[in-house]
């Protein structure tokens, strides 16, 4: 497990969520991103900008045919920064006697 540490950078629910679901794929593709958490294009575009320029995350671009194609995977360092954050959320809601897992 990581050491807590709350990052400012995942912290913005928007980037927690895509972060969230990275973390629990190895390669998603831009479009199930852009679906599962309801953005646009230009904002899942710039949310993933935001991260890689961080270098937390792996973007590939490809084709399929003459269509191209986006995937997105979290780094190792975006991994780490993920695991520091939710240990670093347990942490703080432990305080008021709370847990974030379920059944905890």
């Amino acid at each position: 497990m990581s050491a807590p540490r709350f990052d400012e950078l995942i912290h913005a629910p928007t980037r927690l969520s895509l972060v969230s679901l990275l973390a629990a794929t190895d390669w998603a593709e831009f479009r199930y991103l852009r679906d599962q958490l309801g953005l646009s294009d230009s904002a899942l575009s710039k949310q993933l900008s935001t991260l890689e320029q961080a270098g937390y995350v792996e973007v590939r671009k490809s084709f399929v045919g003459k269509r191209p194609r986006t995937s997105v995977k979290l780094s190792r360092h975006g991994r780490g920064a993920f695991d520091g954050h939710v240990a670093a959320l347990q942490q703080i809601v432990a305080r008021a006697g709370t847990s974030v897992l379920p059944g905890a």
